[in-house]
């Protein structure tokens, strides 16, 4: 029987700071139920005559599919919906938009550039709302995260992650609060022109205090990631900062991810994986990187038996489809 908390019904997430640090632990372990009794074959209908609303300003594989077949498999419905096939702010206010929706629709997924849309979008719907990624934050994504290196490692507790590369981006920004609230200590290898928001870093510094452990920032990758159990990195040109591209790729071939900075780790042959939300330019033959080879993260790491992203993207599936049933279905129903 699926056991997961009441106070999750009828409930949005913004941010991870939306949810206590026992219902994000509860939330993961939801979705791994969930995976569970989907690798047994079960279909079932726990979101039977619901359907959500995907609001994407910014295009997806993972977020998108992901979304769509959480609400299939347990028998709800999915409308995706971009800035063409509605007036979303333009011709329509947001305050409209989502009042018009939130009459239709029982749940509403945004994906796109503003925080103040995606809450705006929760502000007047009337229901729930997730952000699956703004310019700020990245929330489900850390779900997703966290369920692998629970997978993996058998816990949360005792891991030190270190993220390197921009370390001001909402995936970094997210990963940063998740790890303070689950009690996972957290590196943040980045240039100095990228440290994360001072804002941002206190707030989740206080967390990770009462939850007993750290957060620091080192500007060396090496330094930073020794004693690390969890590699994660993410692109170095975020969406609607193409321009900055060859800037950004400059100062961040230092923070590249390849196996000698897996060494430096001293973890080679002990406790340790590679995480990147995806897409990944780890390759040499992308439109983006056919001139200038691998970026983040290159392919002998990528390919090799530390990484963990095939997984960790199957994981956006589970965990949405956990936020959807939590939010959405009756327990009493179950």
């Amino acid at each position: 029987m699926l056991t997961w908390m009441d106070s999750l019904k009828g409930r949005s997430l913004m941010r991870l700071t939306s949810f206590s640090d026992e219902e994000m632990l509860d939330l993961i372990n939801l979705a791994a139920q969930l995976k569970a009794r989907r690798a047994a074959g079960v279909r079932g209908d726990l979101l039977a005559r619901k359907n959500i609303a995907l609001i994407f300003e910014k295009s997806s594989t993972r977020t998108r599919n992901s979304s769509i077949i959480a609400a299939r498999d347990e028998g709800g419905g999915a409308e995706y919906l971009t800035r063409p096939d509605i007036h979303f702010g333009k011709k329509e206010s947001v305050k409209d938009t989502a009042r018009v929706l939130g009459r239709i629709y029982d749940g509403i997924l945004f994906r796109g550039f503003s925080q103040q849309t995606c809450e705006d979008l929760a502000r007047y719907s009337g229901v729930p709302v997730w952000n699956g990624l703004t310019d700020d934050y990245h929330p489900t994504q850390i779900f997703a995260d966290f369920l692998t290196i629970k997978e993996t490692f058998g816990s949360l507790k005792g891991c030190t992650l270190a993220y390197v590369g921009d370390g001001r981006n909402n995936v970094a920004n997210s990963l940063m609060m998740g790890c303070a609230k689950c009690g996972i200590r957290y590196i943040c290898c980045t240039p100095k022109e990228l440290i994360p928001d001072a804002k941002i870093l206190a707030e989740a510094d206080e967390v990770a205090r009462k939850n007993g452990v750290d957060i620091r920032v080192f500007n060396d990758p090496k330094e930073g990631v020794r004693g690390a159990n969890v590699l994660y990195t993410d692109v170095w040109v975020s969406m609607g900062e193409e321009d900055k591209a060859a800037e950004r790729i400059k100062m961040l071939r230092p923070y590249q991810i390849n196996m000698e900075l897996m060494r430096a780790t001293g973890n080679l042959d002990g406790k340790l994986m590679f995480l990147h939300c995806l897409p990944a330019f780890h390759d040499f033959n992308t439109e983006v990187t056919k001139d200038c080879g691998a970026l983040e993260v290159t392919d002998e790491v990528f390919e090799s038996k530390y990484s963990k992203v095939f997984d960790e993207a199957e994981n956006r599936m589970h965990t949405i489809k956990a936020l959807f049933v939590s939010s959405l279905c009756d327990r009493k129903n179950v």
